[in-house]
């Protein structure tokens, strides 16, 4: 009977550890959404690592747009985008596959920073919101929204 005690502790260990890393998760999220200026956003970067959607949430700063990977433990952006660097491109709604892969009812918008290409796709109010923080942009800060 000795011999199954400590298999079972070792699974009774990655269990509590399962569920302290999702507890983790969704208190990280439930932080991030909190606060004012956040709208769930999912990015997709062309070219560089794949063309896969990674779900997130963004959030506004002053001067660029901060955007935070759903399933992760970093109290740090995954990706920064300065405001007077980020230029859309194109909207469109989403193709195919995408449809799953995005939050339901959300739009695809084609961007450009700094020379590389990337989509992002949130609801049409988050857009709204999204292209009136690019239109608002200090002199001087060239911005482009399509």
């Amino acid at each position: 009977m000795e011999h199954l005690l400590l298999p079972l502790e070792i699974l009774g260990g990655l269990i509590l550890l399962s569920v302290l890393s999702l507890v983790v998760v969704v208190l990280r999220r439930r932080a991030l959404v909190g606060r004012i200026g956040t709208f769930d956003c999912s990015v997709r970067t062309i070219g560089r690592s794949g063309r896969h959607w990674a779900l997130g949430v963004a959030r506004y700063e002053v001067d660029r747009l901060d955007w935070y990977r759903m399933f992760s433990f970093s109290v740090r952006p995954s990706c920064s985008f300065a405001r007077g660097a980020l230029d859309v491109v194109g909207r469109r709604e989403p193709v195919g596959g995408e449809a799953l892969a995005v939050q339901p009812g959300a739009i695809v918008v084609e961007c450009r920073h700094r020379g590389d290409d990337l989509e992002m796709a949130m609801s049409r109010d988050a857009y709204t919101g999204f292209a009136s923080w690019l239109e608002s942009a200090p002199p001087g800060q060239n911005t482009n929204v399509a």
